[in-house]
């Protein structure tokens, strides 16, 4: 049984965090995954990188992407208990762009307070990723005590309010 949770919900949860593993395919059909920092804007999520860089080269060649995003889990005044991270997991389309169609909420959210000067901003790119379908989460909008239940934890939230 998936919880079913409110689109709006997954986004708010979203926004909280600034970790996530990205998802993508190589030229050769290889599965590979990075480690990212990422903005949420207008139900959009947002990475900056180099234009050579790996990633960047692979969405353009592939623009289908998974990103799933860790929320840490804690017990308050007991921080030493390992908790099993929630997470919020999505398949979407990647596509890179030049900062300066990114637009400058993106560019400061991002880049947090880094310097934007026009050389900073030549070796740049931002990749924008549209997520589709559904959201697939474990332990979002649960009590602790619940995600010990496996089936009681998983949540599904389609990615558009309906």
């Amino acid at each position: 049984m998936n919880l079913q949770l409110s689109s709006e919900l997954v986004w708010q949860e979203l926004k909280k965090e600034i970790f996530a593993v990205l998802g993508m395919v190589t030229a050769r059909g290889e599965a590979r995954t990075v480690g990212v920092v990422y903005v949420v804007h207008d139900h959009k999520v947002y990475i900056a990188t180099e234009k050579d860089t790996w990633k960047a080269r692979h969405i353009q060649q592939n623009p289908s992407v998974s990103l799933t995003a860790t929320i840490p889990k804690r017990i308050p005044l007991m921080p030493w208990i390992k908790i099993p991270a929630a997470t919020i997991t999505f398949s979407g389309q990647g596509r890179v762009l030049d900062p300066a169609d990114a637009g400058q909420d993106v560019l400061h959210s991002l880049l947090r307070g880094l310097a934007t000067d026009a050389e900073a901003l030549a070796n740049m790119a931002v990749i924008e990723i549209q997520p589709v379908g559904d959201f697939v989460t474990y332990g979002v909008g649960i009590s602790l005590m619940t995600m010990r239940h496996p089936d009681k934890a998983r949540g599904r939230a389609p990615v558009a309010q309906n």
